[in-house]
């Protein structure tokens, strides 16, 4: 998960899919109260240190465009949250003067809140956000339907995975086994991090099962994965460890069969690519994720591979509509995954810790270049 623990909407609510697409839009002379969905009606975002403004308030039902200027000194975030704090989407990484674009899809109205993050802490500047009339829902593309049923089945199996890796290593860790424990913690969270647009989803679930130990500062207990990842490589094993353990078995029983329910668009699944990738770049690619078992290579694995396996599922329809693109692709996960792959030694990937400056450059460069490509895809798969 990136940095600390989320409140997130269901991917599974038919209603709302929303993409994050990387770009520049003139910012309109004169705001207004309200704008229509989509087009060139997008409501500019002026976040700073310490405000966050929107040229609307209101939009119709459809695809809303926000365009995201940080005039600030901090790095920030953008979210739309629907009732209950449930993310319907998010732009992260917004570095002082960087601009981004987040298009979210809404078909029902409703009242919303937006947030800006200065920083990315905290519950954000927020304010009001109101969803007028309803708009037409998926598509009738029978590739993007192939592709939503794909990665369905995608989820559904890597969800069983994650169950069953789970349980092995919950049981090494009940039975005092710290070296086989240790073994199997990074293979077990391989299909968590194929997965995690999905799994972050469920509400107190993600931060009960990956929260790091920053997730005390928001006045949530340490639990979890990373709990036990601390256990095992630092204080070694402690009183409470074993229900720590049964804990986060019954979260992920939980999480496992609610992931299976989801039902999301092809904008739902191009955005999880590319959030995937940026997970890499603000967690996993810094030695952040796994601070204490530096098996940071296993989780950035596991997030290219999910994001990769989400877009073959949109394969037939990016080689229908832009060809050039899925060629692009192809060539830079190619790239990608061949230099991971070179920091595996017997099977094994490397501890973070062993990467030289030029070997986390290396990687970097190469994420970048992939990132820009897979930034592109939601605007082929968007709706029409």
């Amino acid at each position: 998960m990136s940095r600390t623990a989320r409140r997130a909407a269901p991917l599974a609510l038919a209603t709302i899919a929303a993409l994050a697409l990387v770009g520049c839009t003139d910012k309109p002379d004169t705001p207004s109260s309200s704008t229509k969905a989509g087009g060139s009606g997008a409501i500019t975002v002026n976040a700073t240190d310490t405000a966050c403004e929107l040229s609307a308030s209101t939009a119709q039902a459809g695809t809303v465009t926000f365009d995201i200027s940080n005039a600030g000194t901090k790095i920030n975030e953008f979210y739309v949250y629907a009732a209950g704090d449930r993310i319907v989407s998010e732009v992260e990484n917004i570095t002082p003067g960087l601009k981004r674009q987040l298009k979210v899809e809404i078909t029902e109205p409703g009242t919303f809140t937006t947030a800006c993050k200065p920083g990315m802490v905290g519950d954000g500047i927020r304010s009001d956000f109101t969803v007028t009339g309803t708009a037409a829902k998926g598509s009738a593309d029978q590739k993007v339907a192939k592709a939503i049923s794909d990665y369905r089945a995608f989820v559904a199996t890597e969800s069983d995975k994650l169950l069953a890796g789970t349980e092995e290593f919950v049981t090494a860790v009940k039975a005092g086994d710290v070296a086989k424990a240790k073994t199997l913690y990074p293979t077990a969270r391989l299909p968590w991090e194929t997965i995690e647009p999905v799994a972050e989803s469920f509400g107190d679930l993600d931060p009960r099962i990956d929260g790091r130990e920053d997730v005390i500062e928001d006045g949530m207990k340490f639990t979890g994965y990373h709990r036990l990842e601390k256990d095992l490589w630092v204080t070694g094993l402690q009183a409470d460890s074993n229900a720590i353990a049964d804990q986060l078995l019954v979260d992920v029983k939980e999480i496992a069969t609610k992931s299976k329910s989801v039902e999301p668009t092809a904008l739902t699944i191009a955005n999880g690519a590319k959030a995937l990738l940026d997970e890499v770049a603000t967690g996993k690619i810094t030695g952040e994720e796994e601070r204490y078992s530096h098996t940071d290579l296993w989780d950035f694995r596991g997030n290219l591979q999910g994001s990769q396996s989400a877009l073959e599922t949109l394969r037939p329809v990016v080689t229908e509509r832009n060809p050039a693109l899925q060629k692009t692709l192809d060539a830079r996960f190619g790239e990608l995954n061949k230099l991971l792959e070179s920091h595996r030694v017997n099977g094994s990937f490397v501890s973070y810790t062993k990467l030289t400056a030029a070997d986390i450059k290396a990687l970097t460069v190469s994420l970048d270049a992939l990132g820009e490509e897979v930034s592109k895809v939601p605007a082929v798969v968007e709706s029409k």
